[in-house]
């Protein structure tokens, strides 16, 4: 009776497997082979990308349009001297400033994303030149982006913070950024006053680093730490290609899901998160790996660990590479040994500086409390404990139980990636388990699903369903963050509130792109709106 229930475990998770997989994802040049499932094979006959310049140009003037309403509605901090210029006194305390502010940084958004999808479409047969064309819409696309204020998240105040604590001799995993006089002049959210630091040691001298410079300037400090942002970006646009390519897969469309999308040009250019840097440095070092070196790619994911430490899953991955195809259970535990060994005695090491020592490894063992209302463990667990409590049980209690096994089940995931699978893809097993820590976690930030999501992109994510569910993910984001993330002063009357303008505006926008536009409603649904309503006739009419 156990043995079938073990066989039985087995073949399902062979069956999510196969679901999520391309026919054929090879870890290495030496076994590198087009897989037609996972993406179109480039058309070499294609002379140039069609018109591939009309999506660039569109996605331009939106990223323009974002700069220009961040001025009234994006997160300047209170002691910045921009607070006090004629212009952004204008825009952020006449209603029509902080109306067209609204409308602009929420339009843009969405031509953004509307220029994100037409440039797949444009570039359908990822042919000759289509990949200096993605790496020319990246480039356009965040330039206005990196002189805008801060959107969609204000965290990179907190960024100054921290180094602050840091440079005052304090140690920000056990001291929240309020006991720093005059913190909250700096922009950062008040959830941050009492918060231990989530980030790795590294992070935290690159923040240290930047406010000596800076000397805590706000404005200075957030360009500072948006160029940090931006390195990681770049390696993004380097090997997400190079590691697509082993993988037999298109870089240029690799790269236009990873990074072209809006979702990640916002989250890790104009919001400046530090996880671009992370991603970059986990992207590279896994190329690396997946190249034979391996002791280089440890350390270069290492260095991502000490940006933000969710990268440690990636270790095992990088172990079962170091060891190599058909290697014995023994040879495995061997080379997860020597992968812990070299990482964490580099990251002890790293902590000696500034007296930080190991506290970063809070961050995994005791992660934030509570939950997210769009994430599948907060989502379904509120209706969980609208339910039972409907039936006179603990609701709460339950919906808590149920958030736990969620995260528990996580964790079998990536042990199951980790002892089960072909060595031939290691990196797609390495994507499917950090998606799976992300998406089975109680909280989940907009930004945190780009985590994972460049590893799917350069082993291949096929032009069906699994593109669709990524075209709804990047969108819902985009739409959320829009109408969520605006900061509107509490005293300026509004004939509409700027969170209802946004959500209208993205709400429109959002069904002319599904239904109205004859370009991008065929993403999502085949046919015209004339044949929906006729096959809709069809199937309740007796």
């Amino acid at each position: 009776m156990k043995a079938r229930g073990s066989g039985t475990v087995a073949l399902a998770a062979d069956r999510i497997r196969r679901a999520f997989s391309p026919r054929a994802i090879p870890v290495s040049v030496e076994n590198a082979a087009a897989s037609s499932a996972a993406s179109p094979a480039p058309d070499n006959s294609a002379s140039a990308p069609a018109r591939a310049h009309v999506a660039i140009i569109q996605g331009f003037v939106g990223s323009f349009m974002m700069l220009v309403g961040s001025i009234g509605a994006g997160w300047i901090a209170n002691g910045s001297p921009m607070i006090r210029h004629w212009l952004v006194i204008t825009l952020r305390t006449d209603g029509w400033g902080v109306t067209m502010s609204t409308v602009l940084l929420t339009v843009g958004a969405m031509l953004l994303t509307r220029s994100w999808l037409r440039l797949g479409q444009r570039l359908r047969t990822w042919g000759p030149g289509a990949l200096k064309s993605v790496t020319i819409a990246v480039a356009a696309w965040s330039a206005p982006m990196v002189f805008a204020v801060p959107i969609y998240s204000r965290d990179v105040y907190a960024y100054t913070g921290q180094g602050r604590l840091v440079l005052e001799g304090q140690d920000p995993y056990t001291t929240g950024i309020s006991s720093l006089s005059n913190w909250f002049a700096l922009g950062a959210d008040p959830a941050w006053a009492e918060n231990k630091t989530p980030y790795g040691p590294y992070f935290l001298w690159l923040a240290r680093g930047v406010v000596s410079i800076t000397g805590a300037q706000p404005d200075w400090s957030v360009l500072l730490f948006r160029l940090l942002a931006g390195v990681g970006v770049l390696l993004c646009v380097i090997y997400v290609p190079k590691l697509a390519e082993l993988h037999g897969i298109s870089g240029a469309r690799a790269l236009w899901i990873a990074v072209a999308n809006p979702l990640f040009l916002i989250s890790f250019v104009a919001s400046a998160h530090n996880d671009a840097l992370m991603v970059g440095l986990a992207v590279v070092g896994v190329y690396f790996a997946a190249t034979g070196k391996h002791v280089a790619g440890i350390l270069l994911v290492t260095a991502s660990i000490g940006i933000k430490p969710i990268t440690v899953i990636l270790l095992p991955f990088l172990g079962l590479m170091w060891a190599g195809p058909g290697s014995s259970l023994v040879r495995k535990f061997l080379y997860w040994g020597a992968t812990a060994g070299l990482s964490f005695g580099v990251l002890l090491l790293s902590g000696i500086p500034y007296g930080l020592g190991l506290g970063w490894t809070w961050a995994i063992l005791d992660p934030t409390p509570g939950y997210t209302g769009y994430s599948p463990s907060g989502l379904i667990g509120q209706q969980i404990e609208v339910f039972t409590n409907a039936l006179g049980l603990p609701g709460s209690d339950i919906a808590t139980l149920f958030r736990t096994a969620l995260k528990w089940l996580s964790i079998v995931a990536v042990l199951t990636l980790m002892f089960r699978g072909s060595s031939s893809l290691l990196v797609r097993r390495l994507a499917l388990a950090f998606g799976a820590v992300v998406m089975l976690a109680p909280i989940i930030q907009p930004w945190y699903v780009l985590w994972f999501i460049p590893f799917l992109a350069v082993t291949g994510i096929r032009n069906d369903w699994q593109i669709k569910i990524l075209y709804v993910v990047i969108t819902f984001f985009v739409v959320f963050g829009a109408q969520d993330q605006l900061s509107v002063w509490s005293f300026v009357e509004l004939n509409v509130p700027a969170s209802s303008l946004a959500s209208i505006i993205t709400l429109a926008f959002t069904i002319y792109l599904l239904v109205l536009d004859p370009h991008t409603r065929k993403l999502l649904i085949e046919g015209k709106p004339s044949e929906w309503l006729r096959s809709s006739r069809q199937r309740i009419s007796p």
